[in-house]
């Protein structure tokens, strides 16, 4: 964790509050994860992909780390759509390294990474995998784990998903939902009962974001 600096700590404290606001007022609240991770084994994390500075992007476009989201989805068996539409769902909220570490100060039971994961779902998702020794708080300095982490938290979401479901949503919807709700929400929302507020917006920007990440990932693997 960072450290206060001093008579500057007034300043980082008035921007980490501001940005505290703004992303509440956007944000998502992930619950626990529902389902016990299954002992399979993924590939080992990697570097992301070229920098900002590189591609003139903003650090916190997941588009920057379409290999990753390709790569991560395959290995655990779900839609790299679905992987890439929820990070641009959670790119409300600064990634930056130092940012991260000064809220976590703030607010110890924040989310972390550029999937925007808690620990108590993180703890449960690693359990059994190739990043199992792998410290909750490395999602602020490592994107590939924090992207490896997502696509392995919807395959276990999607092993709680009732065989058949409400036609009101895609499977890859009620994994978002169960990725912004947890699982047992999901289940509840696949059987017909109505999202609340926060859900309901989290699947609105779900259904915007979609195309667009489907955008990104052909940009890439052209």
């Amino acid at each position: 964790m960072a450290k206060s600096r001093g008579n500057g700590w007034w300043v980082v404290a008035l921007v980490v509050a501001a940005a505290l606001v703004w992303a509440i007022t956007r944000g998502s609240a992930h619950q626990e994860a529902g389902a016990t991770a299954s002992p399979t084994a993924s590939a080992t994390t990697t570097s992301p992909s070229p920098s900002a500075s590189a591609t003139g992007r903003s650090q916190d476009d997941p588009a920057l780390f379409a290999p990753e989201v390709t790569r991560y989805a395959h290995q655990a068996g779900i839609d790299p759509q679905l992987l890439m539409t929820i990070l641009l769902n959670e790119s409300y909220k600064p990634h930056d390294p130092a940012f991260q570490r000064e809220w976590l100060q703030m607010k110890p039971t924040a989310s972390l990474g550029i999937a925007n994961m808690h620990q108590a779902a993180y703890d449960q998702v690693r359990q059994g995998r190739s990043f199992a020794a792998r410290p909750w708080t490395d999602l602020i300095d490592d994107p590939a784990l924090a992207i490896e982490a997502a696509a392995w938290y919807l395959h276990d979401l999607a092993r709680e998903l009732p065989a058949h479901h409400s036609a009101a949503y895609t499977t890859d919807e009620l994994l978002a939902l169960g990725y912004n709700a947890g699982a047992g929400n999901m289940r509840a929302f696949a059987e017909g009962v109505t999202p609340g507020a926060q859900s309901a917006g989290y699947l609105t920007t779900f259904r915007s974001n979609w195309p667009k990440a489907a955008a990104d990932l052909r940009a890439t693997s052209g």
